[in-house]
């Protein structure tokens, strides 16, 4: 009975301990990921632009096959939309809300009682390729909040890897197959 009462014990000051830390922890997080690709800046901000194209490289997607989008408003640009709704994953939506073709597109994202951060990406000149740079913004919500806000770029680094990892695959093949349409030049009878 003495060991149940000191396990009991221990458990309630940890909890007390880490929300009494996680209280004084900033709830801002910031996390961003960078990635050359060998396409020029035009191309990758089209991929990006629509999220009809995400399909193709969103690491959301490859981890989870369960999650349904529908696509609302503009095609591309802003006003394009997105909500998703997912067994694992659970239920949000995104927007672009600024478009600069080509070198910045921002976007706001839903994830109801989670909050509604604000990604962005920026694509850079690069010799004869493109920086591009994933980056999410926003304030943790809840007690807890300061203390998730610590561990968010552990936890979604690696996805943003992954999904630029993805994106400069699909660029890459883009390009060269463009590169080399252009190279064999018209078809016959198409001129």
């Amino acid at each position: 009975m003495r060991a149940l009462k000191l396990i009991v014990g221990l458990l309630v000051a940890v909890t007390i301990i880490v929300f009494g830390i996680s209280l004084f922890l900033p709830k801002d997080f910031d996390v961003s990921r960078s990635i050359e690709i060998d396409a020029p800046p035009g191309l990758v901000f089209d991929q990006v632009d629509s999220f009809r194209n995400w399909d193709a490289w969103s690491p959301w997607l490859a981890q989870d096959p369960t999650i349904k989008n529908t696509f609302s408003g503009a095609e591309s640009g802003v006003g394009a939309k997105v909500s998703w709704t997912s067994q694992d994953s659970g239920a949000g939506s995104q927007t672009i809300t600024l478009s600069e073709r080509p070198s910045r597109i921002e976007t706001r994202l839903d994830l109801g009682d989670m909050g509604q951060p604000g990604a962005s990406f920026s694509f850079a000149p690069d010799g004869v390729g493109t920086l591009v740079t994933w980056g999410l913004r926003g304030t943790a919500p809840g007690p807890l909040g300061g203390l998730f806000a610590v561990f968010f770029d552990r936890m979604l680094g690696p996805v943003y890897e992954d999904g630029l990892s993805r994106l400069k695959r699909v660029c890459e093949d883009k390009a060269s197959g463009d590169a080399a349409n252009a190279e064999a030049g018209p078809e016959p009878g198409t001129d």
